[in-house]
């Protein structure tokens, strides 16, 4: 098993703790990972990109048209980071409005269950029903139960599996 993964976002959207999500879960699954982030000027709303690696590889940076798979947190970071999808790579994009990608409204279905914080779980969880990934929905619930700080361990849930209950959409 290789899978190559982009988690993009803006600072504050939670990009690190979906990588840690899938970073663990490959591990736990027995699968060698390497990850690594650009964080930039995330402190301030910047952009930032995590690089998720599952299987023998020996950098953890994932080249231009490399990834097989795209967590995009934001619409408008396809333009900073859609190049490093591949052809066949498969894109799921925290939006309303339809594209070239499968697209949730994750923040709006976070918003209206009081879960605001946890639209990058909604998306996770929308992303891991497709079946595409090196991991199940089970697996990662499992990962967001042990990993999750106490205080925030309920709203993560309640995410991962508004997420795993959205409409599928493109």
């Amino acid at each position: 098993m290789k899978q190559q993964i982009i988690v993009s976002g803006v600072g504050g959207q939670g990009v690190v703790f979906a990588t840690r999500l899938l970073a663990h879960a490959a591990m736990e699954s027995g699968h060698p990972v390497l990850t690594s982030e650009n964080h930039g000027m995330a402190m301030r709303g910047g952009t930032i990109i995590s690089h998720v690696k599952i299987g023998a590889f020996h950098s953890p940076l994932i080249r231009q048209g490399h990834a097989d798979l795209g967590l995009f947190l934001n619409r408008e970071n396809l333009g900073i980071h859609g190049g490093m999808m591949k052809e066949t790579g498969t894109l799921f994009v925290n939006t309303p409005f339809p594209g070239a990608y499968r697209h949730c409204d994750a923040t709006g279905l976070a918003r209206g269950a009081g879960a605001v914080v946890a639209a990058n779980l909604v998306l996770l969880g929308f992303a891991v029903r497709t079946g595409g990934f090196f991991c199940t929905a089970g697996q990662l619930e499992e990962v967001i139960q042990r990993i999750s700080p106490p205080k925030q361990l309920e709203l993560n849930l309640k995410g991962f599996r508004l997420g795993l209950e959205a409409q599928r959409s493109s």
